[in-house]
């Protein structure tokens, strides 16, 4: 997530120059429930300290209102088709999702 954050920064600063203005918070899809609640709650924080850095990095982008993550089962995670081998019948609808 503190990836995805960091590029979607980097995008709203791109369209900025370009005098595209998007001042809505971003929404960041994930399908890890563990990860969505350390991010939204810092008492996890504690016991996750070699992802500190991280974690604090995307709680202080909630806090800001620039992102807004949200739980997306894996199931339904387009994202899976660029990283897991998948079944033909969930293939097949991930392709007929993305228009190909």
């Amino acid at each position: 997530m503190a990836t995805t954050t960091c590029v979607l920064k980097w995008l709203k600063g791109i369209l900025s120059n370009l005098g595209v203005v998007h001042d809505k918070p971003m929404t960041i899809r994930c399908d890890s429930q563990a990860a969505l609640h350390i991010a939204k709650n810092p008492v996890f924080h504690e016991r996750t300290k070699h992802i500190k850095v991280d974690c604090h990095f995307v709680w202080d982008e909630i806090l800001k209102d620039n992102i807004r993550p949200s739980y997306v089962p894996t199931i339904a995670q387009l994202a899976n088709i660029f990283t897991k081998a998948l079944g033909e019948m969930q293939f097949e609808t991930f392709l007929g999702k993305l228009g190909i």
